[in-house]
């Protein structure tokens, strides 16, 4: 089972608007979608669109409509009761794929609140082979809050002679600078190039002076700073960069792996996808190439699809996937 860890849940309203937007002016819609979000929600979806065993850990009301539309959709779920409605996040997606977000900030947690999805975490692990924390944190949550949870899963699979699950982390800025300043490792982190910029930056690490958000540079770069990156208690980094495809770095080996022309409808929840893609593909045994595949593949396939829908396995086929792979260690 993969357990995912959404903190900052969000009810995605997407916009599909039939002319580029202008600011300032009155346009027609082509359509609008609503559907459960948040980055560990997305990938919990997806995970469960292709078959696999997940669970969605998430704080929200049971009567909430986003998590009334989570049960209708049939995702397995288990939410920790608060008061506040979950945050709505709208987006607006141009017909050439250019995608315009406005995130409403999350409603505050107390402690009580934190404590009780901490626990609840350490004890549905118990039967994960993949934990993933993902996302931001809402106002009320300690920005170690990540480390904690590390912390406290693996040592209560020590405690009960268990096996502690690989623990993925999507998370950007404050949360992943302060579990990477922690002692707790974890498996895999999943940022864009941006996100991989912004964290090493922040590590002291020297990054190109290239906007990350152009790709103005090679892969060569990527790997550079990731594999500085990793150096603080990390064992790989899978680096997603849009329509470029994504870099599997770890302290082995390095893949490469270039995304399939789409036509681009919404950018929405397809790094999440690519993320679900990964842990889906380790899970069924593939290797280090074929998890990246499948990734690539995964977050290709949603891009394609309007809103933050999530492709099935057949609409993710991996096997046109060109994938290449370098042996390396960290010293090179």
């Amino acid at each position: 089972m993969i357990l995912t860890v959404t903190l900052n849940p969000s009810f995605d309203r997407t916009v599909e608007l039939t002319a580029p937007l202008e600011r300032g002016q009155v346009q027609r819609a082509a359509g609008a979608v609503q559907e459960p979000g948040g980055k560990g929600v997305n990938v919990s979806r997806a995970l469960h669109v292709a078959g696999v065993d997940t669970l969605a850990v998430l704080p929200g009301a049971p009567a909430d409509p986003m998590v009334i539309a989570l049960e209708a959709d049939g995702i397995p779920s288990l939410t920790i009761p608060v008061t506040s409605p979950i945050r709505s996040n709208t987006t607006l997606t141009e017909p050439d794929g250019t995608t315009t977000k406005v995130n409403e900030p999350g409603a505050p947690l107390t402690a009580e609140t934190a404590e009780a999805i901490l626990e609840t975490i350490v004890a549905r692990s118990a039967d994960a082979t993949w934990l993933v924390l993902a996302g931001s944190l809402p106002p009320g949550i300690p920005v170690d809050f990540y480390a904690r949870i590390v912390s406290a899963v693996r040592t209560a699979a020590s405690r009960n002679g268990t096996k502690a699950p690989r623990i993925a982390v999507d998370s950007s800025g404050a949360p992943l600078a302060a579990l990477l300043a922690s002692d707790e490792a974890v498996d895999l982190i999943k940022p864009n190039a941006e996100e991989l910029w912004e964290l090493a930056s922040g590590l002291g690490i020297t990054v190109p002076d290239d906007d990350p958000e152009s790709l103005g540079f090679d892969d060569d770069a990527v790997v550079d700073v990731a594999s500085r990156v990793l150096e603080h208690g990390l064992d790989a980094a899978l680096v997603t960069l849009g329509s470029r495809g994504a870099v599997l770095v770890s302290t082995t080996e390095v893949v490469r792996a270039a995304a399939p022309r789409i036509i681009a409808r919404s950018t929405v929840g397809a790094g999440d996808c690519s993320l679900a893609g990964f842990v889906l593909a380790s899970e069924r045994g593939d290797d280090a190439a074929g998890c990246l595949a499948q990734a690539v593949a995964h977050g290709a396939a949603a891009a394609s699809l309007p809103g933050s829908q999530v492709p099935t396995l057949e609409q993710a086929a991996s096997g046109p996937i060109a994938v290449t792979r370098t042996r390396r260690t960290l010293t090179e």
